[in-house]
């Protein structure tokens, strides 16, 4: 493997396991940053949907008449929440490793020499990459759907409906900081 994409990715696994015991304690993702996911994780999500659908598109939907118009407003915030960001990522990675028994603790040091921003790179191309894997072309149309669907609501409200159904659907792994569980509520 070549040295320039190993030492960020021995770098990223190692900031997940310097987390793993603030995870543990905190064991929960805030939904300001669940919000900000959304924000920073949706250009991501249409590269990958407009690279993966292209051929599915058709020349008049709304992707090719709307979805640049719409995404800029998460583009423009991206940057802004990226910290929210790389903090679910992170809590979530160290709940991920945790539950493996702490398998990569032994990176703990490496990662704490890193500054978060040179991390933010590798994580963009694997976060694109992984999108763009689990895209079926016989979901491209619902996706673009569901875009147009959500395109009239300002970004923070997007982020936040989001945000909304994944406490609905009671997320556990990791849960949502400040929502009673199922049992709890009912």
């Amino acid at each position: 493997m070549n040295r320039h994409v190993l030492a960020p990715a021995m770098a990223f696994a190692a900031l997940v396991s310097a987390q793993a015991a603030q995870a543990q304690q905190q064991a929960c993702v805030a939904p300001d940053d669940l919000g900000d996911t959304v924000i920073y994780a949706m250009p991501l999500a249409y590269d990958a949907v407009s690279t993966r659908c292209a051929s599915q598109f058709k020349a008049d939907g709304f992707m090719a008449r709307g979805g640049d118009s719409f995404i800029d407003g998460f583009r423009a915030r991206q940057n802004m929440a990226w910290p929210g960001a790389f903090r679910l990522l992170k809590t979530f990675m160290a709940q991920d490793s945790a539950d493996k028994g702490g398998a990569d603790a032994n990176m703990t040091a490496m990662i704490a020499a890193l500054p978060e921003e040179s991390l933010r790179p590798f994580v963009d191309g694997m976060v694109g990459q992984m999108i763009a894997e689990e895209i079926k072309p016989d979901s491209c149309g619902k996706i673009e759907r569901g875009l147009e669907l959500l395109s009239p609501l300002p970004t923070d409200n997007v982020a936040g409906l989001i945000a909304f159904v994944a406490e609905l659907a009671d997320i556990k792994n990791p849960p949502i900081c400040g929502t009673a569980p199922a049992s709890a509520r009912e």
